[in-house]
């Protein structure tokens, strides 16, 4: 599909507002090309929707394997002290991490 002959169904102002919702500043140039980008992917799911999948199985995935289920048993607890030897920095019974916030 040619983006030239694309009627750009996302506008520059979807795409400002999903910017503002992302908390990204995009250029003019940007959000004209990101309208014209995903105007195309909507045009694309447009054709994808014209096509008769009324005998196809609905799937959860492409890749034809089966579930392999375990047991659901307990096995091996570790104890505090051996969750706590790896931590970097702890307080006792605590791990204390960067503070983020």
């Amino acid at each position: 599909m040619s983006q030239d002959k694309t009627e750009n169904k996302i506008s520059a102002k979807d795409v400002q507002h999903l910017a503002q919702l992302c908390r990204l500043r995009l250029s003019d140039e940007d959000v004209e090309r990101f309208s014209r980008q995903l105007s195309s992917i909507v045009d694309y799911m447009e054709v994808l929707n014209t096509i008769d999948t009324s005998g196809v199985a609905p799937l959860y995935s492409p890749a034809e394997h089966k579930i392999q289920y375990r047991q659901d048993v307990a096995t091996h607890v570790r104890t505090r002290d051996e969750v706590l030897a790896n931590a970097p920095e702890r307080d006792e019974n605590y791990f204390i991490v960067p503070r983020i916030v």
